[in-house]
């Protein structure tokens, strides 16, 4: 008989095989936070940003629910940790917004559209990780480790063991955790619900609603592959671990950090102390999901840069996100889906600042 699988293979493959689904779903319901965004700015139009809110209240209720049942603990994941990095959050935040805007799409958009032919995207995700990269380990990182991080609120010294809005209503209200859990789920994934479906004509479109059900779903089953799936004992050390994840915890969804680690993996490859990890399993699947569905669908068309300006342009917006995102500890997916889902209250100020960079560049674009 051959080998059992080991976890970490379950977790890489696994996490492959959701962000293939996810970078097919997203190209052919046309998923875009920045487009969400411009919609509304630009025309008043709420579709797609319906849209990016259902795949928020799927993500928030089924990600709780497993927390709920014990089958995952999403007080391990780095959203949640006590420590609240604040004006790293907001700048972060504010920064990627800026720059997915300048670069026309965020990371998973630029993913999606190197998979439909983009080269133009090919040029951005590689700027986008060198950028990430000297954000984690090189003279970006030291910036932002000396002057941004250190402003931070010590959440623990309120009393407080993680920066979940449920830990704070059980505090303010005296609720115990799993019922301020409830209560939680129940005000912002019921209440998203209710604003996303009061709209009769988005009720009625239903590609985005199922792309959305099914996106959402895919943040909560990479939530359980990482964190109960590939939840064990290393049989080496004999320790309790989280297997092929690089925050060596669990995790779901995110591109910013996974991208840059992409990139040094294939420069490095001989290094046999790097293996694939979640993350970049991740980044390969949703390009080659959305390749996948642009040649199904005969849509996968080679593109470049239109001019020099808008090379300029491009690459420094993706120079703003590789830093801002992984200043924020995620983007518009990493954060505005995943780092939500766990109701923390750092990643509504990121994804809050992401917002806020998108609307203001948006605006003086129109100026």
């Amino acid at each position: 008989m051959g080998e059992a699988v080991s976890p970490a293979m379950w977790v890489v493959w696994g996490g492959f095989a959701l962000a293939f689904i996810f970078g097919a779903v997203a190209n052919k319901t046309n998923f875009c936070t920045m487009g969400a965004i411009s919609d509304v700015v630009n025309m008043g139009h709420w579709g797609r940003m319906r849209m990016w809110l259902l795949t928020i209240a799927v993500a928030i209720i089924g990600s709780n629910l497993l927390y709920y049942f014990g089958l995952i603990d999403l007080s391990k994941s780095i959203y949640l940790r006590p420590t609240l990095p604040w004006l790293s959050l907001l700048l972060g935040g504010t920064l990627f917004g800026v720059g997915m805007t300048i670069a026309a799409g965020c990371t998973n958009k630029n993913l999606l559209r190197l998979g439909a032919g983009s080269l133009r995207s090919l040029v951005v995700l590689v700027f986008l990780a060198i950028s990430a990269y000297m954000t984690l380990k090189g003279l970006f990182g030291q910036w932002r480790s000396s002057y941004l991080d250190p402003v931070a609120i010590d959440l623990s010294t309120l009393g407080l063991g993680t920066q979940s809005l449920t830990s704070a209503l059980a505090k303010l209200t005296g609720l115990p955790e799993k019922t301020a859990l409830l209560g939680s789920v129940a005000v912002f994934g019921l209440g998203l619900l209710v604003f996303v479906f009061r709209d009769k004509r988005f009720r009625g479109n239903a590609s985005q609603v199922l792309g959305a059900v099914v996106l959402g779903l895919l943040v909560v089953a990479a939530w359980y592959l990482t964190g109960h799936i590939g939840f064990g004992e290393n049989p080496e050390t004999l320790e309790t671990v989280y297997f092929a994840t690089a925050s060596h915890t669990l995790e779901s969804l995110s591109f910013v950090a996974p991208t840059a680690y992409s990139l040094e993996l294939l420069m490095l490859w001989t290094d046999k102390s790097l293996h694939l990890s979640f993350g970049v399993a991740t980044v390969l699947g949703v390009v080659l999901g959305s390749f996948a569905y642009a040649i199904a669908t005969r849509q996968f068309r080679l593109e470049g840069f239109a001019s020099m300006e808008d090379l300029r342009t491009q690459l420094f917006g993706a120079v703003l996100m590789g830093f801002g995102g992984v200043t924020a500890m995620g983007c518009t997916i990493g954060q505005g889906l995943s780092g939500v889902s766990t109701l923390a209250l750092g990643s509504i100020i990121a994804l809050a600042g992401i917002v806020a960079g998108a609307v203001a560049t948006m605006k003086w674009q129109q100026r």
